[in-house]
């Protein structure tokens, strides 16, 4: 199923499930919706352009990380939270890029339990490889938008996860 029909389908089954769920909040229920299906396009949209550059969304997003932190290096734990997927499936990431040699991975030189991955000259010479490659797609991505409205939406969606954290601690604090 397409973008479009996905988004048919929540504009025709949004009044039968008010009817249905009457204590059901709609607006809020269907942006959740609206956002995963643009979180599930953006997957499909960059799935096959990473693919035929011989890499992954996370894999690459990885690398750039690395390329940007100032030591070339980081936790795998830390790498998990700010590409944004599970710790394991992080470690198959990094087991990738480890067997292509565009990272290594050693013991952590001050907490024997804690590993750390670094970036190799390899890697570094990946990521500059693939960014030329990237830019058109970006732009493609979000060519129906403005530049006010990507602006808004970059605003707002950096509101919406703040706004998430808030709520989770709040209901943290309140279990």
């Amino acid at each position: 199923m397409k973008g479009i029909e996905r988004l048919s389908a929540v504009e025709s089954s949004t009044p039968r499930m008010s009817r249905a769920l009457p204590d059901m909040p709609m607006a809020p229920t269907v942006l959740v919706r609206l956002i995963r299906i643009s979180s599930f396009g953006l997957g499909n949209f960059f799935e096959p352009v990473f693919r035929a550059l011989g890499t992954s969304e996370h894999a690459f997003h990885a690398l750039c990380l690395l390329v940007a932190s100032e030591q070339g290096s980081a936790a795998p734990s830390e790498l998990s939270e700010m590409i944004g997927t599970s710790r394991a499936n992080t470690t198959r990431i990094v087991e990738e890029l480890v067997q292509a040699e565009l990272v290594t991975r050693s013991v952590h030189a001050r907490d024997g339990r804690r590993h750390e991955i670094a970036i190799t000259a390899a890697g570094r010479q990946a990521v500059r490889d693939i960014v030329p490659k990237m830019i058109e797609p970006l732009e493609r991505a979000f060519s129906g938008l403005s530049a006010e409205e990507f602006a808004l939406l970059d605003k707002l969606l950096r509101k919406l996860i703040v706004s998430l954290d808030n709520s989770a601690r709040a209901m943290s604090a309140a279990a």
